[in-house]
């Protein structure tokens, strides 16, 4: 990661008191509390906490606050104090089938066992700006959502029955952590989804957006879309067994394709999956959806060169970070290198004006040449 060079220290204390100046903005007006941003602003929380890794709203919500509304910024202020934190253990995978749904949905079954939940979305919304939220008063009754017990099964299992869906066996190692060990290609699937789920959400939109348009024939139909609680458990060696230490929110999206067959895979299904921290639907149809485009090569398919298709553009320029580093250090001084690329270029004027001199006294003296032995003649 670039970061600034120490240089002109005086300048810098003062750019950085100019900073918490704009940051706080007009103290007429009420300063914003991390506890308005993290229930207010949940979105944004749960954008950071996922592309930053860190399941914290209260420290997501400060990094927020601090970067002025910066998202990048505030993904980079919590990976930095990610690295500060002691790792104690590390958590059985989560059962997303135990799910508390706050919204559960389906483009490919209406009577979805479990049945449909909209829960708190945009999709229905008209779009039209609310007034009522500039008078500072509140918009409505909040309804209590319903929470069905037990589990709720995938959707997706109701395929598996009738051997349409390709059957993904689940591996017996434990998956390398690229929070951290540093991205190596080729990257198997665990892997590859680690870094989708990182990635910057507009990246994967985009990607995304273009298999849908035909760059990787992908046509992809949601099977299912779910948001709730889910509970992590970490396994105690002197107890035996795993205990739960608490619940997080998480987004999970299952993607079905169409797959022709192969050699020796008959035609059936495919699946690409999308698994967030939070709220962010949005980013989790994303990643299920280039997900399955970078499985080509694991299901015999074709590359058809589409950018989804190719493991390393995706996976190299997703991460945000380090995409922020690498641009914003071209900003900070480049004194020594740009002189030398500005005597580079005086050097090679030079030259070719000297050339270009040399050139048109040769063809001058060629026609002085021919007209004195024209006068000869005559």
């Amino acid at each position: 990661m670039y970061v600034a060079v120490k240089g002109g220290e005086r300048a810098i204390d003062n750019a950085h008191a100019w900073l918490a100046e704009e940051r706080r903005g007009d103290p007429s007006v009420a300063e914003l509390s991390v506890a308005q941003i993290r229930e207010q602003l949940t979105l944004a929380v749960n954008r950071v906490m996922a592309e930053g890794s860190l399941y914290d709203a209260d420290l997501a919500a400060l990094a927020i606050k601090q970067s002025r509304g910066d998202l990048i910024e505030a993904i980079f202020l919590i990976r930095a104090y990610r690295t500060t934190l002691p790792r104690f253990g590390g958590s059985e995978p989560i059962d997303t089938e135990g799910m508390t749904c706050d919204r559960r949905v389906s483009a490919t079954f209406k009577d979805a066992p479990g049945g449909q939940v909209l829960g708190p979305t945009f999709d229905y919304t008209h779009r039209l700006l609310d007034f009522k939220l500039a008078a500072d008063g509140e918009v409505g009754e909040v309804p209590t959502a319903e929470h069905a017990d037990g589990s709720t099964p995938h959707i997706m299992s109701f395929l598996d029955r009738e051997d349409l869906l390709q059957s993904e066996p689940a591996g017996d190692e434990t998956p390398p952590d690229l929070t951290r060990t540093p991205l190596e290609l080729p990257a198997d699937r665990a892997l590859r989804l680690q870094a989708l789920t990182r990635g910057d959400e507009g990246f994967l939109l985009g990607m995304a957006y273009s298999t849908q348009r035909g760059y990787a024939r992908n046509h992809a139909f949601v099977a299912e879309l779910r948001i709730g609680a889910v509970a992590v458990e970490l396994d105690i060696p002197e107890l035996g067994f795993a205990v739960e230490i608490g619940e997080i929110t998480v987004t999970e999206c299952e993607t079905v394709n169409q797959f022709q067959g192969s050699k020796t895979e008959p035609p059936q299904f495919t699946r690409g999956y999308g698994l967030v921290f939070g709220m962010s639907e949005r980013k989790a149809i994303s990643m299920a959806l280039v997900d399955r485009a970078l499985r080509w090569e694991e299901l015999g398919e074709d590359n058809v060169g589409a950018p989804a298709q190719n493991e390393e553009f995706v996976l190299y320029h997703s991460d945000n970070i380090k995409a922020t580093g690498f641009l914003e250090h071209i900003k900070l001084p480049h004194y020594v290198d740009f002189q030398s690329e500005l005597e580079l270029i005086r050097k090679l004027r030079r030259e070719a004006q000297a050339s270009s001199c040399d050139t048109t006294a040769g063809a001058s003296g060629g026609s002085l040449s021919a007209k004195m032995k024209t006068e000869a003649a005559e």
